[in-house]
């Protein structure tokens, strides 16, 4: 688990939006969050940490995932087209499109399970990044609170209760232009907040054209006071696109395509996401009670194709993997400060997904020249959590706490063979020990297991409907063991250091096959790491983030083929310096680099070193703001990601040809946004 410290950045003067200054009467509206990760007395282990709004909205942004960026450590990458999840590693995990890291907005579950592209599938591009209040972060599986896909951590993602009333236009190169719209209106204690936003973009690519065509909307309505208050969630969102999938480097470098080139020029998809999403929170004395609930209706059609002409040489191996599904579920959470030393904590919740299809297709140009596969799939899970948090004395207190999982997979196979249903109960113990050596100094030892849940498919399979052979089924829920020490402190209120010394072992790792555009389950393994996380308010202008974390992964087993994990970054490294003047002038410099990442199991074979800047700059009165993001600051043609397997081109021997597959940064680009506030 990666350590991080850095502290509240309530000295900057940025308004909710950094885009603009809302009016005067608007200010004392809003509640502005800044960043704090110190959370002495607070936090139950060294990596956890709150992120607001203040510190996101000066931050530049390619896409809405990049907002989790703003997590120590983590890094957000792409390797197809925008409406597409973006891949995310952390702590050496290649974590694909979500696997083994938790995401929620508003105590809606993001992760996808049993999804039609990749298990745990965690697509935030229908967030629009304004309405976020905090990220609250935690990493590795000490969190009670945290269930399925959190071995490397977790994100609850809260949107504000309140929007700042504005219009905001922005353009840019490519063809790229977004227009957002957003306010509140508010009788008594009664309040309703809606945003628009709606985004078109063509793509760097030289031979497709991405003709992007988002649309997100989101209305929250919601009162109360002190004692309690609710609020009622409605969100929208519909996308299209093309993709310029990862290409592979042998035809670059034979002049067949450019770096920004295509082999397959009709990849891309469409998605929908509509969800309905309710709060009840009660403040009683030393009582807290939340009750959440939430109904999503979810599609997705996706067109890929890795592989070129590998397994069809005559009409090549393009696929479609669709999901089709509506998830319901809710959760029930209860904070009791029992005494001055003592706290509980405990809930429940439940999740049921009924997914009516969920395919993979055999495609040419878009049209389906064959099934693969096809199912119908239940799945249902009942989770339980407690914790005590215990103040032995003024120095030292300890959170006990463990929590219980239960699944249910029932899988209706167009095969039947590959029908059935399965069931599986996991107990997840987690502990921390803290020792307050001073006001602004902790000291944490945490363990705990986690887990993530298999594809339902897998669970219950017993034939290959690729191979047409016979197939073992895999667990339905792999744990995982981790440890962690580490420290935060902070000096004359303006340089935070946090640092964490981290182990965490997983029963079955997942993995990327190239073939079949998914993951599945694979060997054990182990990984340990080293974190420090700098913050430094230089001074009443400028601040100064630095984050730095090392990781060696491996498979624990002694497979001949080795035992290097694909894709596991070793060296993350990122910095940030911004600045905020009284006169309203702001900008910020993102620089990240990523390292050490081996592509195949003997680690032969190595990803490229990558390093990205961003940068953003502008100006922001009372009325109007204007500013500039300057995305990819160095034109570097670095790659955003890459992967190592046998493809086959035009011409080429029918076993294919193992080579590296990448997609490259976009290039430099930049967009303006004008902002009123009204």
């Amino acid at each position: 688990m990666r350590f991080t410290l850095t502290a509240i950045l309530c000295f900057l003067c940025l308004p909710a939006d950094i885009s603009a200054h809302p009016a005067e009467e608007t200010l004392e509206e809003l509640v502005v969050t800044g960043r704090r990760e110190h959370l002495a007395g607070e936090a139950r282990s060294a990596s956890e940490g709150v992120v607001g709004q203040m510190d996101l909205s000066i931050r530049p942004l390619l896409r809405p995932g990049d907002v989790l960026e703003a997590v120590p450590g983590l890094i957000v990458t792409q390797h197809s087209g925008s409406g597409k999840s973006n891949q995310m590693f952390l702590r050496g995990f290649n974590l694909d499109h979500g696997t083994d890291f938790s995401t929620a907005i508003d105590g809606m579950p993001i992760n996808v399970r049993s999804h039609g592209h990749g298990q745990g599938y965690t697509d935030i591009n229908f967030l629009i990044p304004e309405t976020i209040a905090r990220i609250n972060f935690v990493k590795g599986p000490y969190h009670t609170e945290l269930g399925d896909f959190s071995s490397a951590g977790g994100a609850e993602i809260e949107t504000a209760d309140v929007f700042s009333n504005q219009l905001a236009w922005t353009a840019g190169e490519n063809g790229f232009h977004r227009a957002l719209a957003m306010g509140t209106l508010t009788a008594g204690s009664t309040r309703l907040a809606g945003a628009l936003e709606v985004q078109r973009y063509d793509g760097a690519w030289t031979d497709v054209d991405e003709d992007v065509k988002k649309l997100n909307g989101l209305i929250k309505l919601g009162g109360g006071n002190d004692a309690a208050r609710w609020q009622t969630t409605m969100m929208h969102y519909d996308n299209e696109w093309n993709a310029a999938d990862q290409i592979p480097e042998r035809a670059v470098a034979a002049g067949m395509i450019s770096p920004l080139g295509s082999i397959d020029t009709t990849l891309g998809g469409n998605t929908r996401r509509s969800s309905l999403s309710g709060e009840y929170q009660r403040n009683r004395g030393d009582q807290t009670t939340r009750w959440t609930a939430y109904l999503v209706d979810y599609e997705m059609n996706l067109y890929s194709n890795f592989t070129y002409r590998l397994d069809d040489p005559a009409r090549g191996d393009q696929f479609q993997q669709v999901d089709d599904r509506r998830t319901l579920g809710g959760s029930y959470h209860h904070h009791w400060n029992a005494s001055d030393t003592l706290q509980h904590r405990w809930g429940v919740a439940v999740q049921h997904d009924d997914i009516g299809t969920v395919g993979l297709y055999r495609t040419q140009a878009r049209v389906r020249t064959g099934t693969v596969r096809q199912d119908t799939v239940e799945e249902t899970s009942l989770g339980a959590h407690f914790e005590a948090i215990w103040s032995m004395s003024p120095r030292w207190r300890t959170v006990l706490g463990a929590r219980a999982d239960h699944f249910r997979f029932d899988v209706d196979a167009e095969d039947r063979r590959n029908s059935g249903t399965e069931q599986d109960t996991l107990i997840s113990p987690k502990a921390s020990l803290i020792y307050r050596a001073s006001p602004v100094t902790e000291w944490y030892a945490s363990a705990g297991k986690g887990f993530h849940s298999n594809d339902a498919r897998g669970v219950t399979q017993q034939f290959d409907p690729v191979t047409e052979e016979a197939a073992s089924s895999v667990d339905p829920l792999v744990s995982s063991s981790g440890a962690e020490l580490g420290v935060k402190t902070q000096w004359q209120q303006r340089w935070n250091l946090a640092a964490a010394l981290w182990y965490l072992e997983l029963n079955s790792e997942l993995l990327f096959v190239g073939d079949a555009g998914t993951t599945e389950a694979n060997r054990p393994s182990e990984r340990w790491g080293l974190e420090l996380n700098n913050f430094w308010m230089i001074d009443e202008v400028w601040s100064l983030e630095a984050d730095i974390a090392w990781t060696d992964a491996r498979f624990s087993d002694d497979a001949a083929e080795g035992r290097h994990i694909p894709g596991a970054l070793e060296t993350v490294a990122s910095a940030t310096l911004s600045a905020q003047t009284p006169a309203g002038w702001f900008g910020a410099l993102r620089v990240r680099y990523i390292d050490g990442a081996p592509l195949i199991e003997d680690g032969s074979v190595t990803a490229h070193s990558a390093t990205l800047t961003h940068l953003s700059l502008g100006w922001a009165g009372q009325r109007y703001a204007l500013r500039a993001d300057v995305l990819n600051l160095c034109d570097s043609d670095d790659r955003d990601i890459e992967y190592f397997y046998a493809s086959r081109l035009t011409g080429e021997p029918l076993q294919g040809v193992e080579d590296r597959h990448f997609h490259r940064f976009e290039p430099r680009q930049v967009r303006v946004t004008l902002t009123i506030n009204l």
